[in-house]
């Protein structure tokens, strides 16, 4: 009796957690800032997992490059937009914390992996078949939080029109 309750316990937490990390993202995607960044998307497809555009954003190595220039080794940091009035971002600095911002910033977090500078998914799934249509995506429509988590919603056209 008392292992089975132990497991019920062990099963209801897990499950809780996972509810709020969907609830936490869900509410991301809803109220987060929108942030356009450019794109090149590069090898739309993968055999193993169906249909995908593997995506390269263009701010990445606008980071890159700043991060060289200042001598930088941290692993992660803050990528520092001003998003225009169509939302496209725009890089202005680095800094090392979500903070301070002046108006009309947007703080992006992004970290180091294998050299390479990730800002959000770097890869957007679809239905099979589909690689066609998304070929004409150039930017990518992120939902980016206070804390700078930042979560890709959509993919977007040259004219910024939805996907």
């Amino acid at each position: 009796m008392k292992r089975s309750l132990l497991i019920l316990a062990g099963l209801l937490l897990a499950l809780g957690v996972v509810n709020a990390s969907i609830l936490r993202y869900e509410r991301l995607l809803d109220h987060g800032v929108p942030v356009l960044l450019e794109l090149a998307p590069v090898d739309p497809r993968s055999l193993m997992q169906g249909d995908y555009m593997r995506l390269r954003f263009a701010l990445s190595d606008e980071i890159a490059a700043a991060r060289r220039a200042a001598g930088l080794t941290a692993r992660s940091g803050y990528a520092v937009l001003r998003p225009d009035a169509r939302a496209v971002a725009t890089f202005v600095r680095l800094q090392d914390e979500a903070s301070p911002l002046q108006p009309g910033e947007v703080a992006l977090r992004y970290r180091v992996r294998r050299g390479a500078v990730l800002v959000a998914s770097d890869a957007f799934f679809f239905a099979e078949g589909r690689a066609a249509h998304f070929a004409a995506a150039r930017y990518g429509e992120l939902r980016v939080a206070d804390d700078g988590t930042a979560l890709l919603a959509a993919l977007r056209d040259a004219g910024l029109g939805a996907l």
